[in-house]
């Protein structure tokens, strides 16, 4: 995906600045649940930290194993890039701070499940949907995911431990550049007005989905 894309200065909203607003609650309620502020705290002890870790691995290995159909829609293949691949990164962290059988230690929650269950759904049958997990994970990673992993980094010693925290993104250059670019092809998708609603509709889902999985972690919180 190219970093260098110019969007012509229409004077009307852009999709992606519609669906920021329209999904910024969503957002500011998943920081307000107590695992996270407790992670974000530095009160979080390591095992709850790893367990988190594993319950994205599940989502990634099926978030990024998309049918080929879904891969090269025109409105998501423009958006898939290598440097955003997380399950090597996030197998070798766990691998790293628990062991090689981390899947035993952490395995899917309830929430888990259903989160995965429906991410594996979109990525074999709509392409809309499939870009809709995509962003909400991705650019959740690109943005405040940022700050969580100095936080975990900071409080963990990962620097220590870890060879390859799953926040960092060395292969996609300028982040913001980055960012800018994958907003811009969301923008350039060929979507109507009532598929784009859909795709909006089905980022609430998968926030909802997202503060589901954080309240099966919770038991974690002291």
């Amino acid at each position: 995906m190219s970093t260098t894309t110019e969007t012509p200065d229409t004077g009307a909203e852009t999709f992606s600045a519609i669906l920021r607003s329209r999904t910024s609650g969503d957002h500011r309620t998943a920081e307000r649940n107590p695992f996270m502020a407790a992670l974000l705290r530095g009160e979080l002890p390591l095992s709850g930290y790893t367990d988190m870790l594993a319950q994205h691995a599940y989502l990634y290995e099926v978030l990024e194993a998309p049918a080929p159909a879904v891969a090269s829609d025109p409105a998501v293949a423009p958006l898939l890039h290598e440097g955003l691949l997380r399950s090597a990164a996030l197998d070798a962290d766990l691998r790293a701070l628990v062991g090689d059988g981390w899947r035993e230690v952490h395995p899917p929650s309830a929430a888990t499940e259903r989160y995965v269950a429906r991410v594996r759904e979109v990525a074999e049958t709509w392409p809309g949907g499939y870009a809709a997990h995509h962003y909400t994970r991705y650019l959740g990673d690109l943005s405040g995911g940022q700050f969580i992993g100095k936080v975990a980094t900071r409080t963990y010693g990962l620097e220590e431990r870890v060879n390859d925290n799953f926040a960092r993104f060395e292969g996609l250059g300028d982040l913001d550049a980055f960012k800018a670019a994958y907003r811009a092809a969301l923008d350039a998708a060929p979507w109507d007005r009532a598929e784009q609603e859909r795709v909006i509709d089905e980022i609430h889902a998968a926030y909802a989905f997202n503060s589901d999985v954080f309240e099966d972690l919770t038991h974690h919180v002291a």
